[in-house]
């Protein structure tokens, strides 16, 4: 489905991100598993899909940096002669309810999840026009949709990323370049396995199919907005969240 196509993937050393390198790479693709601070786990996520007989390279960059976001795409470029696939999953937290929340929690946040997917979204502009054809998928989330309690700074980014995405999506549609997001709701990750049982207890409590996602849920809808089968899909939000945004 994927073969023959090259992608990056932000943020892809561990949890979601983790996944959709691997499911990218189990389709066909190439992929350049990007990470912030988990380099170990990236190399590891880089020597599976090596053994898959894949291409795959483990690049440290915070997506936070513009400047280090154009250097990693062009040396990328570079090492790979394209890349045709792009998914910004890379993400923080730092929950806190406003009245505590301090200016710096909400900055590296924005500028992490929101910034960040601008900052590739903008070096990778000019090689998709020149190929004139690419498939970008930005991950939001269900506090992106409905917001959050305690997360202001997120769901924030995360509905950020939504504008961004149905903008972009305008702009490149003439050139057969898709772009489209998707948002996750609660998701067994190392994140979510980190709440409390009460917290989880009241977040499943929101789920109309009364169960937890998993990481191979969200890989499955990016590598299918990825592939040709979802070539006249653009600008589109798919929630994949068991109903919890419904």
């Amino acid at each position: 489905m994927l073969t023959g196509k090259v992608a990056l993937v932000t943020g892809a050393g561990r949890g979601i991100g983790r996944q959709i390198a691997l499911t990218l790479a189990g389709y066909g693709a190439d992929v350049i598993v990007n990470y912030n601070g988990s380099k170990e786990k990236a190399e590891e996520v880089a020597a599976q899909i090596a053994a898959m007989g894949r291409k795959a390279v483990a690049v440290q960059c915070s997506v936070a940096d513009y400047e280090a976001c154009g250097k990693m795409i062009t040396d990328m470029l570079a090492a790979f002669g394209h890349i045709d696939i792009l998914v910004n999953n890379a993400g923080i937290t730092r929950d806190n309810l406003v009245i505590k929340m301090t200016e710096e929690d909400f900055d590296a946040v924005i500028n992490t999840n929101l910034k960040g997917t601008f900052n590739t979204m903008k070096h990778m502009y000019r090689p998709f026009l020149k190929q004139k054809a690419g498939r970008i998928i930005n991950l939001s989330s269900v506090s992106g949709v409905l917001g959050n309690a305690g997360q202001a700074n997120y769901a924030a980014s995360k509905a950020g990323v939504i504008g961004l995405t149905k903008s972009m999506a305008r702009e490149l549609a003439s050139r057969s370049i898709t772009v489209n997001a998707v948002a996750p709701g609660f998701i067994d990750t190392d994140m979510t396995q980190a709440m409390t049982d009460t917290a989880k207890e009241a977040t499943l409590a929101q789920i109309p199919l009364k169960r937890v996602g998993t990481p191979e849920d969200i890989a499955e809808t990016v590598a299918f907005l990825a592939s040709d089968k979802a070539a006249y899909i653009t600008g589109q939000v798919i929630s994949v969240d068991g109903g919890m945004a419904m």
